[in-house]
């Protein structure tokens, strides 16, 4: 079945304009969720609104949105004032330069949506595609949607144009928060590690050889409980966390793995 626009925008660059359809570039299967219920009857429960300073029950037409603006003070905002805040939607994606697309680093990856051209946008959709792809660079512009400016990244693939949209610089912690202690790593070590991950090499990744095994072990649990079997705990996982040496770890590692042979380099080549 063709996948379903969910909306339309225009790709702006200099004075080209590109008409395109936008898509979901996923589609998700959900975690396996579990509602609330009233253990006296099963029935389920809903969620209601409980005033702090009053301790009473607030229903939603009573209720008004307000800014913390400091410690429990708040101003009110209107329906009228939060609709005059929002971010006008242009469902234009303004492009304002281009850059290497291997430069973009992937923590400001938020999400990703797959862009396809609109009715008389064909030629300047794929040339933008083949431009790209050709330049090895993407373009980054922004795309106002849903009250809200979103940073936005263009880049080809397979002929398709895909909009990854992005955190913004001050959305995202800086490193230097992860506190490393400090030390140095050991030349043998590193030529062991370097070792494993050689051995443990493909030449390209291949997302269809991994499953959500857990969602899969949970729904097949439910469904024996659902058929009228009693649920058991399978064996505690081991808690035992004791260090062991590094060189031996990365030695017995090595050990367990298959060695690579050359027909297999030869064939990940090919």
């Amino acid at each position: 079945m063709p996948a379903r626009s969910i909306g339309t925008a225009t790709i702006s660059f200099g004075l080209v304009s590109v008409p395109v359809n936008i898509y979901s570039s996923s589609e998700s299967k959900t975690s396996v969720s579990f509602n609330m219920l009233h253990k006296k009857c099963g029935s389920r429960l809903k969620q209601q609104y409980t005033c702090t300073k009053d301790n009473e029950i607030v229903t939603r037409d009573e209720t008004v949105k307000g800014y913390e603006f400091a410690k429990d003070q708040y101003v009110i905002l209107t329906p009228e004032e939060l609709k005059a805040l929002e971010e006008k939607a242009t469902s234009t994606i303004d492009v304002v330069e281009f850059v290497p697309l291997a430069g973009v680093d992937r923590e400001y990856l938020e999400k990703v949506y797959y862009l396809g051209p609109d009715k008389g946008g064909d030629r300047a959709y794929r040339l933008l595609a083949a431009a790209l792809k050709e330049s090895g660079r993407a373009a980054v512009g922004q795309y106002a949607a849903r009250g809200q400016q979103h940073l936005v990244l263009l880049r080809p693939l397979n002929g398709v144009l895909v909009m990854e949209q992005l955190h913004y610089a001050d959305e995202l912690r800086p490193t230097t928060e992860v506190t490393i202690p400090a030390g140095e790593v050991k030349e043998a070590e590193l030529k062991l590690a370097m070792q494993l991950i050689d051995q443990t090499s493909n030449e390209a990744f291949e997302p269809t050889k991994y499953k959500d095994t857990v969602r899969e072990r949970m729904l097949e649990t439910i469904q024996r409980k659902i058929e009228g079997q009693d649920i058991t705990s399978d064996v505690a996982p081991s808690t035992d966390t004791k260090m062991i040496d590094l060189m031996e770890a990365l030695k017995a590692s090595l050990a367990a793995k298959p060695k690579r042979t050359e027909s297999n380099k030869q064939r990940m080549v090919s």
